[in-house]
């Protein structure tokens, strides 16, 4: 193994993100709301790159940053804060980082988002990728050059997939999983694209496609099946109050990857995974909402249930030793001329 090699490689499109949470009921035209809560940080890719980062994970974006007061905040707490190589990253003159309002609402959120298309694209920003052990990935309907580089590099790819909002949900898509290691999509995007009934349907044609399938149930938990090793899991949910469930997602994939690397059985990596997301949903945001290591260990050392102390007995020998120090979270508000 090439010890040089980033553990994680990512690109995809940077979000400020203003989180707002404790709304009594979704706002309405002419309706003004008070909130009880509101966090800020990254988002989109952001959510990704913190998340594996926060697992020890070295991990390298390509991103574009606006040469603005939030870019020049997201630069801080990605490079300064969470320690991710931003090398493969550009900050474009004149454009502006795309921002977003998120209204968490229950156990979901509306988004209302200022942006464009930034200059630069994934294949310019990659070029040639370098050779990295995984890469965390959203796939979209146009496949993008790089993707069959870095497969061709011999990098592990995870695969996502958005929701299709012209809900075509083109099958053509999945001819993509041809690179792909591993493709996690959610209930209801799986069954869409295999034009299946279930989430275990969807994940049997999805096995057939990707060495490892998996498919994340909400708050029904995850279903897996790894070809590599003949295992198959079915892990249920944890029960969480939700503030917000912006990028849980992505901590799920995130943490999947970090297990993955780990060699854990397949069972100890769903778990993983649908524990780390289920503690992001508890903080404001998504990348920022992120456990770590150190959210981790503390809530497994304040566990008391018998049943998930039994579940997750594998931690005592998967926690390192040192989880680090307690983790930043989103702030109120940015702080201003300060490094981050």
């Amino acid at each position: 193994m090439d010890d040089d090699r980033p553990d994680v490689l990512l690109t995809g499109l940077l979000f400020y993100d203003l989180v707002l949470t404790g709304l009594g009921k979704p706002p309405t035209p002419g309706e003004e709301i008070w909130t009880d809560g509101m966090g800020c940080g990254p988002g989109g890719i952001a959510n990704l790159a913190v998340a594996a980062s926060r697992f020890g994970l070295t991990t390298s974006l390509a991103t574009v940053f606006g040469d603005d007061f939030y870019g020049e905040y997201c630069r801080d707490v990605l490079d300064g804060q969470e320690g991710i190589d931003l090398s493969l990253s550009r900050t474009a003159e004149g454009w502006n980082t795309p921002v977003t309002v998120s209204l968490a609402h229950g156990h979901d959120r509306a988004l209302v988002t200022h942006g464009q298309e930034p200059p630069y694209t994934q294949d310019e920003l990659m070029g040639d990728p370098p050779g990295a052990r995984t890469a965390l990935v959203h796939i979209e309907a146009e496949p993008r050059e790089w993707l069959a580089k870095a497969a061709a590099n011999g990098t592990h790819i995870y695969a996502d997939v958005g929701w299709d909002p012209t809900q075509q949900w083109s099958s053509a898509l999945l001819d993509q999983l041809s690179l792909c290691h591993a493709f996690l999509p959610n209930e209801t995007e799986a069954m869409a694209y295999t034009r299946t009934d279930s989430a275990v349907a969807a994940l049997g044609t999805l096995s057939e496609l990707v060495p490892v399938a998996v498919v994340t149930r909400g708050g029904e938990g995850a279903v897996a099946v790894d070809q590599t090793t003949g295992e198959y899991a079915d892990v249920p949910a944890l029960d969480v109050d939700v503030l917000d469930a912006t990028g849980a997602g992505d901590v799920f994939g995130a943490s999947f990857v970090a297990a993955s690397l780990g060699g854990w059985p397949l069972a100890e990596r769903l778990r993983f995974a649908v524990l780390a997301a289920g503690l992001s949903v508890g903080h404001h945001g998504g990348a920022l909402a992120a456990p770590g290591w150190y959210g981790v260990h503390e809530w497994w050392r304040t566990l008391e249930d018998p049943a998930l102390r039994r579940a997750y007995g594998f931690l005592a020998d998967r926690l390192p030793a040192d989880p680090g120090p307690p983790l930043p979270h989103a702030p109120v508000t940015p702080p201003v001329g300060t490094p981050h």
